[in-house]
């Protein structure tokens, strides 16, 4: 499939909305799988950049179609069109993504408010059927680098300090039993650029892109929001604790984040353009775990 430019963007949706000839469009992601154009800041339209990704785009809205009308949170209502070339719609959840310098600018209260959004928002995932969500074409989630391919492809990247905390993580990862409360479906990418938060009120207002979500370990779930902060993870798994009753384990919630983190540095040591960056990411793992720890 070819890359579309802004012009052809705006003829493809004008053809199948007319009354937006006059909208406003910009480029909202560039993201791994899909262009998203925003359109008048009440739209979003996605296309899909391979033939890969627009079959997620459509089990994505069919899951999607199941999902929302168990959740207490807004979630994209996204319909597909056929094309050519296949594209999806929906409205756009008002807000934006929260990152590690806002989470810092909230007050107590507030941060825990997110966390009993958030918590919910799992809780109200993981009792889902998972025969109905097979059906609507669930699958697993896609695996981690092995801790062989950690070892050969991240580990040379880093600097001596990190390396070691890292070599000592990857022994701690193969050392894990299996997840106690076994596979759930779930979110799995509970990062802040998924999130669309009204950073005027000081509230989550919805949740986005669900191509990543399927069944996986449960604890797993729990990682994510560390790319926001420590702290909010600690108070959200706290929170789905009493919603749930489940007792989570934090030492493999801890393990679990940093050896994402290398398997992501891992997955792409060979792509220039973006390792430098997720040195840094696994450089501020470390450091956040060395103030726990």
């Amino acid at each position: 499939m070819t890359e579309l430019d802004a012009s052809e963007f705006r003829s493809l949706i004008t053809s199948v909305f007319p009354h937006l000839t006059g909208a406003v469009f910009r480029l909202a992601a560039k993201g791994w799988d899909s262009m998203a154009i925003d359109v008048d800041d009440t739209l979003i339209f996605k296309f899909p950049r391979t033939l890969s990704a627009e079959r997620a785009l459509q089990k994505e809205a069919a899951l999607l179609d199941v999902i929302r009308p168990s959740l207490s949170i807004a979630v994209p209502d996204m319909h597909i069109h056929d094309g050519p070339p296949v594209f999806s719609s929906h409205t756009k959840i008002e807000g934006e993504h929260l990152i590690t310098e806002d989470y810092e600018a909230l007050g107590g209260g507030d941060r825990q408010h997110l966390a009993e959004d958030l918590a919910r928002f799992y809780a109200e995932l993981h009792v889902l059927d998972a025969g109905r969500m097979r059906t609507a074409g669930a699958t697993a989630i896609l695996p981690w680098q092995s801790p062989e391919a950690v070892r050969s492809k991240a580990l040379p990247l880093l600097p001596p300090d990190i390396g070691s905390f890292a070599e000592a993580i990857i022994w701690d990862f193969q050392a894990l039993p299996p997840d106690p409360y076994g596979n759930v479906f779930g979110f799995f990418d509970g990062h802040g650029w998924n999130m669309a938060f009204d950073h005027a009120h000081r509230r989550l207002n919805g949740i986005y892109d669900f191509a990543d979500s399927g069944f996986g370990p449960l604890h797993q779930e729990f990682i994510y929001s560390n790319f926001i902060s420590p702290d909010l993870t600690a108070r959200i798994v706290s929170a789905y604790e009493i919603l749930t009753g489940r007792r989570l384990d934090r030492r493999r919630i801890a393990i679990l984040t940093g050896f994402h983190r290398l398997s992501e540095l891992a997955e792409i040591a060979d792509d220039p353009a973006n390792v430098e960056q997720m040195i840094r990411s696994v450089a501020t793992w470390t450091a956040a775990a060395a103030r726990v720890g």
